[in-house]
């Protein structure tokens, strides 16, 4: 009886108070509708994680659907008491895995991550984030992917060394690293795009007007 009242207690709190892992378990005991919190509340954020990973929105909108079809499937493989954001992503890492097996990679679009570096006016803002989204589809694609989850995701470190199956300390290495690189490739991007704007005009020969 009291598991049965706190059952309607949880029942009746706002759903935005109910936690991931709470739906979830509801999820799991057969309660396919609550899926759609989850998606609300998940979408957005996996479809980004997606598209700083693919810079292609069709694959990335399909990937987003494809994680939740799973997450129905396989509702029972979820364990109570476990974190349900790392599941989650570890889901979404699996789904990505079988499409890169499956398909070519495209060639990656520009990416808009912003806030990582602070603009001078709206142009350097936007020449910046198409600079590092450039120098972030350069990186290996472990390097990448820690950095999507650390800094864009916003992944506790202790969540990725679950996902990963490494120590914490491993994590904070490997995001150093990464980050590091990101920030060389960036400004090597940058430079060779002033070299190019600097010696545009080089090289070519003279034009002739009508009154040459």
């Amino acid at each position: 009886m009291a598991e049965e009242g706190n059952d309607r207690h949880r029942g009746s709190l706002p759903m935005n108070k109910v936690s991931d892992e709470e739906i979830m378990l509801q999820v799991r005991n057969g309660a396919g509708e609550m899926l759609g919190v989850l998606f609300d509340r998940y979408q957005t954020p996996l479809f980004n994680f997606y598209a700083r990973l693919t810079a292609n929105r069709a694959v990335s909108e399909d990937l987003v659907q494809e994680v939740f079809l799973r997450i129905l499937k396989y509702r029972h493989t979820y364990t109570p008491g476990n974190s349900f954001r790392t599941w989650l992503y570890q889901i979404a890492r699996n789904a990505r895995a079988d499409h890169l097996r499956t398909h070519r990679p495209q060639t990656p679009l520009t990416q808009d991550l912003g806030g990582s570096f602070t603009p001078r006016d709206a142009a350097v803002e936007q020449q910046e984030s198409q600079l590092l989204g450039r120098a972030l589809m350069q990186l290996r694609e472990d390097q990448r992917e820690i950095l999507v989850l650390s800094r864009l995701q916003e992944l506790k470190h202790e969540e990725i060394a679950q996902l990963l199956g490494c120590e914490v300390g491993a994590v904070k290495v490997r995001v150093h690293r990464a980050l590091k690189e990101l920030k060389e490739t960036f400004h090597l991007l940058q430079s060779r795009g002033s070299a190019e704007t600097a010696g545009g005009g080089a090289g070519r020969p003279p034009q002739r007007g009508a009154g040459v």
